[in-house]
């Protein structure tokens, strides 16, 4: 079972003048919302422990990563691995994505280079991921007046809709 999960920073909050209705989609996806974030299978899991982790964006760029690992046409039955990698961007880090058939293994530049891979079912991360986007969003309009008031939140999850 796929297991994702964030926690919010108290070191870096969002600036107190934050208007979220207007919140533009670069400050939704690097300035706010910082934290740190996890992807876990059974007992294996890969985490941050930085705390500057911007974890809407982190939710999203999942979300967009899982899209990009299933443009072969073949799907799930493609022999040739499709690649992705999502880059932290106040760290050389990144979390790299293989797909192979219908697996992908995820693997951490933080961890040891003998550590094995998290080999995960591509379309349970699918559905996790989006899930994980849905809860993320929901929590942070909880936690933040007029974030569900903004367009690009909005989109962002009509583009990501709920498997």
């Amino acid at each position: 079972m796929i297991d994702l999960g964030y926690a919010l920073s108290r070191r870096f909050p969002d600036p107190p003048q934050t208007d979220y209705r207007t919140a533009d989609v670069r400050a939704l996806r690097h300035d706010l919302f910082c934290g740190d974030v996890y992807l876990a299978e059974g007992e294996r899991e890969l985490s941050t422990a930085w705390g500057w982790v911007p974890v809407l964006d982190f939710a999203w760029a999942l979300c967009d990563i899982v899209e990009r690992l299933d443009r072969d046409p073949r799907g799930s039955r493609a022999s040739r691995p499709q690649h992705a990698e999502l880059d932290f961007t106040e760290s050389t880090d990144r979390l790299r994505f293989r797909r192979r058939f219908g697996h992908v293994d995820v693997t951490a530049d933080w961890e040891r280079e003998d550590a094995p891979p998290l080999s995960l079912s591509h379309p349970q991360l699918r559905r996790e991921a989006r899930d994980f986007l849905h809860d993320v969003v929901a929590d942070l309009t909880d936690m933040h007046d007029g974030l569900d008031a903004n367009p690009a939140v909005w989109a962002l999850l009509a583009r990501f809709p709920r498997l």
